[in-house]
């Protein structure tokens, strides 16, 4: 593999991202708010642990499916940004692969989690291993009885659409959700880190 993950960490670690009067950061081809990570933690325990039984699938559902959309047109703003273009492009050699692999050490850069993709079968499905990601923040949750990484679900299975689920779409409604993301260990949980499997919906 082409890709040199701690160069690339190093270099977009670099990039300064500035907010504008409004708190939100018009970068990649989207906004992005720049609220501290303990408010999204406190707002996803509190509507994960305040709805009914019958209906905390559904809040869960709605929390990854927000991450899903925004890692899906972020990803696409990242994947053809001019700073992707200089940093991350010449190492590209075998398409998609490689820029999975690239988009992960970019996600790790900017602090989302360290995650990295431990198995790929193309076009079938990817495991992702976290490690310090936002939603595993034990002051939040302390010890968890459930798996609480929302983001990193729903950002893994768009990264999946954008390399396998065809062509970009701006709308969203033909090449995305063509893959789903179960998250199978959690340090939220106890465990030494977070495990995502990606496959097919």
């Amino acid at each position: 593999m082409a890709i040199d993950r701690k160069r690339i960490i190093e270099a977009m670690s670099q990039i300064e991202i500035v907010g504008n009067e409004e708190g939100l950061v018009p970068a990649f081809g989207v906004f992005v708010q720049q609220l501290p990570a303990a408010f999204w933690n406190a707002f996803a325990e509190r509507l994960t642990r305040q709805v009914s039984a019958e209906l905390k699938e559904a809040a869960e559902y709605l929390l990854v499916n927000a991450a899903h959309e925004c890692g899906y047109h972020t990803g696409y703003g990242i994947i053809t940004s001019e700073e992707w273009k200089a940093v991350v492009e010449p190492m590209i050699e075998n398409a998609p692969e490689d820029i999975l692999h690239g988009a992960f050490a970019v996600f790790t850069a900017w602090g989302w989690a360290k995650a990295e993709v431990t198995e790929l079968v193309p076009g079938e499905r990817m495991v992702i291993r976290a490690y310090d990601y936002y939603e595993s923040d034990v002051v939040t949750y302390g010890s968890s009885d459930k798996m609480s990484a929302y983001m990193i679900r729903g950002v893994s299975a768009a990264f999946m659409d954008l390399a396998y689920g065809g062509d970009y779409d701006v709308t969203g409604k033909t090449a995305m959700r063509t893959f789903q993301c179960e998250q199978t260990k959690g340090i939220e949980c106890g465990d030494d880190y977070g495990e995502f499997v990606i496959t097919k919906a």
